[in-house]
């Protein structure tokens, strides 16, 4: 289908104009379900994100025909995102009443640890470029994607959530490349 390959190829080459003609055409399908299966505008905005990022990523390494629509495509892709991510959120459980009593050994520990991930999180932000800080800062002190458009001049939101995204993942990759990372992490 020579719509899909036009999707696939503004994803590859971040056609804004493109990319556009997608949010239009299936963005409000998305918002429509995740609103119905208790989602927030928030979660459909992330989820779709998600959705493109990972269909642009496999295109990428592997070049893949989609045999239905795109739009069906793209659909269902944030259909299994959501699902999960609702699997995920179930399995948490939180229960305010109870208290733990921890020894205080294990508190100074826990604490130590926290500090040490935190100073391993704020050298390795300092290291990502300023552009990259200053949206990180914006979207870590929860700044909406209108408010990240504004200050950072950016042409829309779409354009905020694949900076902030890309900014993400290389700073997540430079605390992974650390040393001290795996020692860190959660068990």
């Amino acid at each position: 289908m020579i719509e899909n390959e036009q999707y696939l190829t503004s994803l590859l080459n971040n056609d804004s104009k493109g990319i556009m003609k997608i949010y239009t055409a299936v963005f409000p399908r998305v918002r429509k379900f995740l609103l119905q299966n208790k989602g927030t505008q928030q979660d459909a905005e992330d989820i779709f994100q998600k959705a493109l990022i990972q269909i642009t990523v496999r295109y990428r390494k592997e070049r893949f025909e989609i045999n239905t629509s795109f739009e069906a495509y793209l659909f269902t892709a944030c259909k299994n995102l959501w699902r999960r991510e609702l699997n995920t959120s179930k399995n948490r459980v939180t229960n305010s009443d109870i208290i733990e009593l921890v020894p205080a050994e294990r508190d100074t520990a826990l604490t130590i640890l926290e500090q040490k991930r935190w100073e391993l999180f704020s050298e390795k932000l300092d290291l990502i470029s300023g552009n990259c800080k200053k949206i990180l800062t914006m979207f870590f002190n929860n700044s909406s994607y209108a408010d990240m458009v504004k200050k950072m001049g950016y042409s829309s939101e779409t354009v905020a959530r694949q900076r902030v995204f890309k900014c993400k993942t290389k700073l997540s990759k430079k605390i992974k490349d650390d040393q001290r990372y795996n020692s860190l992490k959660k068990l």
